[in-house]
């Protein structure tokens, strides 16, 4: 083929790729930004289908820039935010705290306790509870948390002794809802319907929660929430097969060699065809096959830029057919 005929054909298809594109982005402005005021059930509480995770708070961004994400959170709709004590030692929940100031009544709070904050600071047992309650109710300065969820399971106290001492917070209005998070299927069995949530990771590429899970969180009608919805970053599309690892990202910083290899990039590239043959992009094609799952309240993602914020909170909105959902299947088989 003559080589200004070649020239052609390559200007043709990056056309093609550029009109989709645009498609995408028109979505991102216009209907599909529904995704991000759409409300799904957490027991009592109505979630955005879009949540924000406020793990980078203190850890890669500092306060400042920690507001920016929160005010672009809540301009593109979003009223949930998730948190964790021990997310920078308490900085996350205190930058979110000062950051929602007036308008706390706004949004719905989740946050989490139990894995090591400090030599003393760990667990399930109730006097930690309570006292990892007030230390978080003091650093978002609220006087009550919407979503308090344990964030891993405690080996050495019995379920029932830490669900106690939660029922207390709820009964003093401290806390309005329980969730857990890393709990397998037979310990949420175990709770006896006392969890309103489950948070687990869960994505394209981590379907570990269809094998148990799910399933149980469907049969008790509790809400699930994904977390690394974007697989570290593999399903954001800034990773391609056959370029280096962006500097500074997640794939350079040591992810690389876990998420990042041969085989998962080559299923990213199919990927990306599958969405762009659509006239979607690959964020909404990781957010939408979450959120095409009754079950899953709110796909918790991070954000370090108020524009990464945007683009998370209108992803949701592409409505996969059962044909669709198939031929991702057999794309990642």
């Amino acid at each position: 083929m003559p080589a200004l005929q070649i020239k052609k054909v390559r200007a043709k298809a990056r056309h093609a790729r550029g009109l989709r594109i645009r498609a995408a982005r028109r979505r991102i402005d216009t209907g599909m930004q529904a995704s991000s005021t759409q409300r799904r059930q957490i027991g009592k509480l109505q979630v955005s289908l879009t949540g924000l995770g406020c793990n980078n708070f203190g850890w890669r961004i500092d306060e400042a820039q920690s507001r920016r994400v929160v005010d672009a959170a809540l301009e593109a709709g979003i009223n949930f935010f998730d948190t964790a004590d021990i997310y920078d030692k308490g900085h996350s929940e205190e930058f979110l705290g000062r950051a929602l100031g007036k308008r706390r009544g706004e949004i719905v709070i989740a946050t989490k306790f139990g894995m090591k904050f400090d030599e003393t600071h760990y667990g399930a047992k109730p006097a930690y509870v309570r006292q990892a309650a007030e230390d978080s109710l003091h650093r978002l300065g609220t006087d009550y948390i919407d979503l308090y969820q344990i964030h891993q399971p405690d080996a050495e106290t019995p379920l029932a002794d830490t669900l106690g001492a939660l029922e207390e917070l709820q009964r003093a209005g401290k806390v309005r809802e329980i969730g857990c998070s890393n709990f397998s299927a037979a310990q949420i069995r175990e709770a006896g319907g006392k969890f309103a949530s489950v948070q687990n990771q869960y994505s394209l590429f981590h379907r570990e929660p269809e094998a148990e899970v799910l399933r149980e969180c469907e049969r008790q009608q509790i809400a699930f929430l994904p977390y690394f919805p974007l697989a570290n970053g593999l399903l954001t599309g800034k990773y391609r097969k056959g370029q280096p690892l962006p500097k500074g990202s997640r794939g350079d910083a040591g992810w690389g060699p876990k998420m990042f290899t041969e085989e998962n990039l080559e299923k990213v590239e199919r990927l990306i065809q599958f969405a762009e043959g659509r006239g979607h992009t690959l964020l909404e094609l990781a957010f939408s096959w979450l959120a095409a799952r009754p079950v899953v309240a709110s796909v918790i993602a991070g954000a370090t830029t108020p524009q990464q914020v945007r683009a998370n909170a209108s992803a949701a909105g592409w409505k996969l057919t059962s044909g669709e959902l198939a031929q991702i299947d057999q794309i990642m088989a």
